[in-house]
């Protein structure tokens, strides 16, 4: 079995740290699914702003606030706090020039 260890060995990565962010990287690209279901898990159990949930989704937060009602899950509109109203235009801002 391949490990991370083993790209380090072939000085195809620094470390193996690097090796498990690009291999992570990799899967929530081509499971767009996991990324979903990881921002659903962080909006509930860490209370995540809904702009940062869909930031961390890589869908607009239209889209996430929809998950999240077919859910059935309350949605928390608005920041209440002056942190996460940053966090809110900082995600608003990384999903804009995304879609550039």
């Amino acid at each position: 079995m391949i490990q991370a260890q083993d790209f380090v060995k072939a000085n195809l990565y620094d470390n193996e740290n690097e090796v498990i962010q690009d291999a992570l990287r990799h899967l929530l690209r081509s499971r767009p699914d996991l990324r979903i279901q990881l921002a659903i898990y962080r909006y509930q159990q860490e209370g995540l702003s809904l702009a940062k949930a869909a930031e961390i989704a890589g869908i607009s937060w239209m889209q996430m606030r929809d998950i999240l009602v077919e859910k059935g899950m309350d949605i928390s509109l608005g920041p209440t706090t002056l942190e996460e109203a940053e966090d809110e235009v900082n995600s608003l801002r990384y999903f804009l020039l995304r879609q550039k």
